[in-house]
């Protein structure tokens, strides 16, 4: 008779690989910043440094926060529980990159001179867009503690949908500030993707899948 007893060594394994996946997580999301701050001093962004820095942590914004949306989708898909844990740190890197996005408008491009930047921010569609979504984005990193949630209780899960508004208003952000629409388009559609992930018959379609491919791998 063949009896199958959970070892040890099995949850090791799983703890020692969730370890590895939060530092290769940490490690990815600052490599760019680093990056980045070391080309800023080595003055290596180009003609124009100030647009260089705004366009790449706007770009690391979104990229960060579809990371963060597709999470749930591929644990559902994939069975992948070890990563869940990762949804907290992409999403508070992205906020970590949207507010260095945010400095840069503020200081580097309008140099703190405020009635500038109230003009640049109602003046700009985009940025006006730009800065809705940050203002929305606020309130998620905040309330992102174990003990926010405790908290709020369901209210923090209706609160948190505001990520896929906000994911949206990123996307049209990029999009009219850029010249070249290949990038933008693509994160949308990425978006786009993750959303419609939501819905219930395609969560429920996810969860099918993933016991038929339980069901190929025995």
């Amino acid at each position: 008779m063949d009896i199958s007893i959970a070892t040890p060594k099995g949850k090791v394994n799983k703890k020692r690989n969730g370890r590895y996946l939060r530092i290769a997580t940490h490690i990815g999301a600052l490599l760019p910043l680093a990056w980045l701050v070391w080309q800023f001093f080595q003055n290596d962004l180009g003609t124009d440094p100030v647009r260089a820095i705004t366009l790449r942590t706007g770009k690391m914004t979104i990229i960060l926060l579809m990371l963060s949306l597709a999470v749930t989708p591929l644990n559902k898909l994939l069975g992948w529980k070890q990563i869940i844990p990762l949804r907290k740190p992409l999403g508070l890197y992205a906020f970590l990159y949207v507010s260095l996005h945010l400095l840069t408008f503020i200081w580097l491009d309008y140099g703190l001179n405020w009635a500038f930047i109230v003009d640049g921010i109602f003046e700009q569609p985009y940025v006006l867009i730009g800065f809705a979504a940050y203002l929305l984005l606020i309130p998620l990193a905040v309330t992102s503690t174990k003990w926010a949630m405790r908290r709020l209780g369901k209210n923090w899960k209706r609160l948190h949908k505001l990520v896929y508004l906000i994911g949206a208003l990123g996307v049209i952000h990029f999009f009219w500030l850029v010249k070249v629409y290949t990038r933008p388009i693509m994160y949308g559609s990425v978006m786009a993707l993750l959303l419609l992930t939501r819905l219930g018959p395609v969560k429920r379609q996810l969860v099918r899948w993933r016991r038929s491919l339980q069901k190929l791998r025995k």
